[in-house]
């Protein structure tokens, strides 16, 4: 991930626990435009009981040669809102690319963005 100006304690990366999701940086071009997704769209962690996502950052050459394109050019990550078109209107809204959809399938609406790496998220909003 790309470093911040914010301090930062503890963990083997360097920074605390709360502040590694948070800290993912999308970019247009060299403009920072969100601090990341799950920041953008509203949480501030992980519910009582329920679980985080940390995207750990490559230590090689081997895995910075990887970076992005760990799944072969398919979606790799799948994020689930109640409300698709509010949720891709703020992640737009900050620059993050959307590169496919929205569409409808048998489970709902569904579109793909990009994020600084060029990993491929689905956004989803399951039917009922």
């Amino acid at each position: 991930m790309p470093s911040s100006s914010r301090g930062r304690s503890g963990g083997g990366d360097g920074m605390r626990p709360d502040e590694r999701v948070a800290d993912a940086v999308w970019r247009c071009g060299e403009r920072e435009v969100v601090r990341g997704c799950v920041d953008l769209l509203g949480a501030r962690g992980a519910p009582e009981g329920g679980a985080g996502l940390l995207l750990a950052r490559a230590a090689n050459d081997a895995q910075r040669a990887r970076v992005g394109d760990q799944t072969g050019g398919r979606v790799a990550f799948f994020l689930h809102t109640d409300d698709f078109t509010a949720a891709a209107a703020r992640l737009q809204a900050a620059g993050v690319p959307f590169v496919e959809g929205p569409r409808q399938e048998d489970y709902g609406t569904v579109g793909v963005f990009a994020d600084l790496y060029g990993n491929r998220w689905d956004l989803i909003e399951g039917h009922g």
